[in-house]
C-alpha cells in the first residue's frame, strides 16, 4: 500500500483552503486532524441524507483514486476529475438527469454538501507514501472545493443574442442549531446551472456556483477569483443566499462590515470585510438590480421587498445606529441591508469587484435574500417533508422568475 488514512479523533484547528504554490515533498509531513465542518459528518443525520441519496459511495470512490495516487501530479488529477464529477453529478440529480439514487427529493442540496466534506476529509486525512506537504494538501483542498462547487465550470456559449446571468448561492450553516438545515440559495444554484429562461428580450443562459460559509475563504479571496473572469462578460449577476421568514428581499446597500458571528467551522470574525487595497476601499456598494421591476412583479407566493435599511456609526459619532432609507454621508458600516454575515459580504464583494472593474453603470447586479426555508409544522426531526420540498421548490421557482424580471427590465 502506498497511503495509510487516519481517522483522529480529537477536534484539530480547521485547516482551511489557500491559494499557495504546492512545493515539492521530501517527506510525508502529519495530516491534520478533521474540522469542526468536516466532524459533523459522523452524525446520524447527515448519513442518512448521503444514504438516502446515493451519495454515500462519493467518499469511498473518491479514497480509491488517492490511494492510486503515486504523485503529486497524479493525486491533483484525481481530485480534480472527481470534484468536477461530483458536482456534475449533483447539478444532473436536481435537474432530473440520471437515476435520483434514492427516495431524497431531487432539489435537495444537502447530498452535494455532506459529499464534499466527505472528500475534503479524506484529503486532509490523507497520508500518501510518496510524502505531501502542507503547501501540496492546501493546493489540492482548494482545487477539490473550486470544482465541486461549479467554479471552475462556469461558461457561455458563444454567439449573438443570449444574455448571460451569473447566481451564486451557499452552502448550509447553522448546523449544530439544526443539523437536518437545507440552504434554498444552494439548491437553487443546483437547479438553474447552465439552463436557459426564456425572456421578453430572448434567451438568457443561467451559469452558478456555490460558496462556503467560513471568513477564512472569504479573506482569501474566493469570491474574486471565481467572479472576475465572468463579471466583464455578463448581462447579469446576482449573489443570492438565505434571509428572513416569508420573504424575498432585494437588498439595496451592502456594508464593509463582518459581525462576528460563528461560520461552519464555529470561527468568528468581526472586524472591517479585507479587501485588496483597503485605501481605497468604500464602506458601502449598492445593488444595480432592477429592484422596483422586480418587488413589484407577480414572481411568486412569497412578498419580495426592496430593503433599504443599514446600520451605520453615523459621522463623528460612536455607537451604531439603524437607518431605515439607507446610509447617511461619511458614516461607518455597522451592517448592510443583509447583515454582517458572509451574505452581505459576498454581495458587498460582488459588487466592490464590478465597481472595481468600471462597471458599475453598466452591469446590473446586487443580492437576493431568499425566505429561510422551514420544515413543516411539528417536524423537529425527520430530514425532510412534504412541505419542506415544497417551500424548496417554490424559493427556486421564485428565484428563476425574479431572475427573469431583472433581466427583461436591465
Amino acid at each position: 500500500m502506498n497511503s495509510i488514512r487516519v481517522r483522529l479523533g480529537v477536534l484539530g484547528l480547521a485547516l482551511l483552503t489557500g491559494f499557495s504554490t504546492p512545493t515539492a515533498a521530501s517527506a510525508t509531513e502529519a495530516a491534520p486532524s478533521p474540522t469542526a465542518e468536516e466532524r459533523r459528518l459522523d452524525r446520524a443525520v447527515p448519513q442518512e441524507i448521503l444514504r438516502r441519496s446515493g451519495f454515500d459511495t462519493v467518499a469511498a470512490r473518491f479514497a480509491r483514486g488517492l490511494d492510486e495516487a503515486r504523485s503529486y501530479a497524479q493525486a491533483r488529477r484525481a481530485v480534480v476529475r472527481e470534484g468536477t464529477q461530483v458536482w456534475r453529478r449533483a447539478v444532473d440529480r436536481a435537474q432530473g438527469r440520471g437515476p435520483a439514487g434514492g427516495d431524497l427529493s431531487r432539489d435537495d442540496d444537502r447530498p452535494l454538501y455532506w459529499a464534499r466534506l466527505a472528500m475534503t476529509r479524506e484529503v486532509r486525512t490523507w497520508e500518501p507514501g510518496f510524502g505531501l506537504t502542507d503547501g501540496q494538501r492546501t493546493a489540492l483542498l482548494d482545487e477539490l472545493e473550486r470544482t465541486s462547487r461549479g467554479q471552475t465550470a462556469i461558461g457561455y456559449p458563444h454567439g449573438k443574442g443570449l444574455k448571460r446571468i451569473l447566481v451564486t448561492g451557499f452552502d448550509p450553516f447553522t448546523l449544530d442549531r439544526d443539523i437536518r438545515i437545507s440552504n434554498p440559495s444552494g439548491a437553487t444554484a443546483l437547479a438553474l446551472d447552465g439552463t436557459v429562461i426564456e425572456t421578453a428580450d430572448g434567451p438568457a443562459r443561467i451559469e452558478t456556483a456555490v460558496f462556503p460559509v467560513r471568513w477564512q475563504d472569504f479573506t482569501q479571496g474566493t469570491v474574486e477569483r471565481t467572479l472576475r473572469p465572468y463579471l466583464p462578460e455578463v448581462d447579469l449577476f446576482t449573489t443570492v443566499s438565505q434571509g428572513r421568514v416569508g420573504r424575498f428581499d432585494v437588498e439595496r446597500t451592502n456594508g464593509a462590515w463582518r459581525g462576528g458571528f460563528a461560520d461552519n467551522d464555529n470561527i468568528g470574525r468581526t472586524e472591517t470585510v479585507p479587501v485588496t487595497d483597503p485605501a481605497s476601499q468604500p464602506q458601502w456598494t449598492t445593488t444595480t438590480l432592477p429592484y422596483r421591476a422586480i418587488v413589484t412583479a407577480d414572481t411568486g407566493r412569497f412578498p419580495v421587498y426592496d430593503n433599504t435599511s443599514v446600520t451605520e456609526i453615523p459621522a463623528g459619532g460612536t455607537e451604531p445606529v439603524v437607518r431605515p432609507d439607507g446610509p447617511t454621508p461619511g458614516s461607518t458600516a455597522r451592517a448592510g441591508g443583509g447583515g454582517d454575515y458572509l451574505s452581505n459580504e459576498i454581495a458587498y464583494r460582488a459588487t466592490l469587484l464590478r465597481d472595481r472593474l468600471g462597471l458599475h453603470d453598466v452591469l446590473p447586479g446586487g443580492h437576493v435574500h431568499t425566505p429561510v426555508l422551514q420544515f413543516g409544522a411539528g417536524n423537529t426531526t425527520e430530514v425532510t417533508d412534504p412541505e419542506f420540498v415544497r417551500n424548496r421548490l417554490d424559493i427556486i421557482t421564485q428565484v428563476r422568475t425574479i431572475l427573469r424580471v431583472a433581466a427583461e427590465k436591465s
